[in-house]
């Protein structure tokens, strides 16, 4: 059985079918590094994920291995091998074979954690229950060996089994280790359904604040998994785990069960986030857009009228996606591609041939494309009767992709003449430009043909309304 991470449906039912799984299977490769450690005298079994996700009927990514050999033993194994020093103060080398990669780590115990992510210093240790020991949750402290064979001594099958989360030991203390930790365990809700049980669930919140130590870079990574997680399990976490989420976007706290009072909603505003953000496909730029989309509501309230109107909220809401994305460190790319979709999620779209065109033409395909996917789940997140645009929009995407297959004019590219046919009519700098744009529009309006003689014409006839 294997199942994409972002669904993960049916993983409780898989026990059902099967039964407790005593053993599971690893890649040939990695039986070769447990075996090549063996060989040297090391115990050695596969960890975390790869062996996590089989027990779950999920597919596999990454593979780790624990091992009793410390880090310089563990080199001196694989000499002659490509390996990369990844962690090597913390135990972790990095095998690399043609067939795949494997992150190596030696069996250790951790020292104080002083900053709430990294431990001051480890201490080797040849003991595999020392090792599980130190691990966050009991679903990620199941090892097995070369042959199958599950080490799993707190019990984290049975937690796959219910689908609970649980850290390992106390949990406070756990994320008083590691606070990111806070951030994997929603994830690992948003992704699969898990449940966390009391005591976990309690920490979360109890120790949420210690999020604002964690590193810009390692909370965006987790935060944009955590989005794109499944929209059943995800709708669920952003709504239980507000308060969580506030710690890094404090803007999300003013939205939680602000009433927006208009014949538009019958959701508040974050719960109306929150439908937006899980009615649309799990890409992360679509994701944060929906996430932040709203975000400038309260800001901008007024009552009149007998509603709530919020003018201007999409720009103000743009301002709390570009602050936010540039604190957490994303990338340029994403953060553009976010921020413009922000900006004009409420912009009138319509299925007019020659607005589509000049929409094409401004935004380009994709952004076009998104943007109606985002007016798309943000109606569908409304009262019903905002959803009575909806098949204007579909329409809209018919009318748009029928454009592109017809190969119809919206675009210099396209366009009949080019910048030197404007130059032979005498134009100069700044003016080749302009009269190229105004061509562009003509054809996009009808008032002329995309044909060579037909531009140069027209330009000639209208030249004084180039300049007005």
């Amino acid at each position: 059985m294997s199942m994409s991470p972002e669904n993960g449906s049916g993983i409780g039912a898989l026990f059902q079918r099967t039964g407790m799984i005593k053993k599971i299977r690893l890649p040939k490769f990695v039986e070769e590094i447990l075996k090549r450690l063996e060989d040297a005298g090391y115990k050695a079994y596969g960890i975390g994920g790869c062996v996590r996700n089989p027990l779950m009927g999920l597919s596999v990514s990454d593979y780790d291995v624990t091992t009793s050999a410390g880090p310089e033993e563990i080199k001196r194994v694989f000499e002659g091998m490509k390996i990369l020093e990844t962690g090597i103060k913390h135990g972790t080398v990095t095998v690399i074979s043609e067939r795949g990669t494997v992150e190596i780590t030696a069996f250790r115990t951790d020292g104080e954690y002083k900053d709430f992510r990294h431990p001051e210093n480890v201490s080797f240790t040849r003991s595999l229950e020392e090792d599980l020991k130190r691990r966050d949750f009991t679903v990620n402290a199941i090892a097995c060996s070369r042959d199958g064979a599950i080490i799993d001594p707190y019990n984290g099958i049975g937690d796959i089994e219910t689908m609970e989360l649980r850290c390992v030991g106390d949990a406070e203390k756990r994320f008083e280790e590691d606070a990111l930790r806070i951030m994997r365990g929603l994830r690992f809700m948003a992704l699969y359904g898990f449940l966390p049980e009391s005591g976990t669930k309690s920490a979360i919140h109890k120790k949420k604040n210690l999020l604002k130590e964690i590193s810009p870079e390692r909370l965006s990574s987790e935060l944009t998994r955590i989005l794109c997680g499944n929209a059943e399990y995800l709708a669920s976490v952003l709504r239980e785990y507000s308060d969580v989420f506030s710690v890094i976007i404090p803007e999300i706290n003013k939205c939680v069960g602000f009433e927006q009072h208009t014949h538009y909603h019958d959701r508040d505003v974050w719960e109306h986030t929150i439908a937006a953000l899980c009615g649309i496909e799990p890409i992360p730029y679509l994701r944060l857009a929906m996430l932040f989309h709203d975000l400038g509501k309260p800001f901008c309230y007024k009552f009149y009228n007998g509603e709530g109107h919020f003018k201007g909220h999409a720009s103000v809401s743009g301002d709390i996606c570009r602050k936010t994305m540039e604190k957490l460190r994303y990338d340029g790319a994403t953060i553009k591609k976010t921020l413009f979709l922000v900006e004009r999620h409420d912009m009138v779209m319509n299925d007019d041939p020659i607005m589509i065109k000049k929409h094409l033409m401004r935004f380009g395909e994709e952004g076009y494309f998104d943007l109606l996917k985002v007016h798309i789940a943000d109606d569908y997140a409304k009262a019903r009767v905002a959803m009575n645009r909806i098949p204007v929009y579909n329409q809209a995407k018919s009318t748009a992709e029928n454009i592109l297959k017809e190969k119809e004019c919206f675009s210099l590219k396209n366009l009949e003449v080019n910048g030197n046919d404007i130059v032979k009519m005498g134009y100069k700098g700044a003016d080749i430009g302009k009269a190229l744009d105004f061509l562009l529009n003509a054809v996009i309006e009808e008032k002329c043909l995309n044909t060579h003689d037909e531009l140069i014409i027209y330009l000639k006839e209208n030249n004084n309304k180039l300049f007005q």
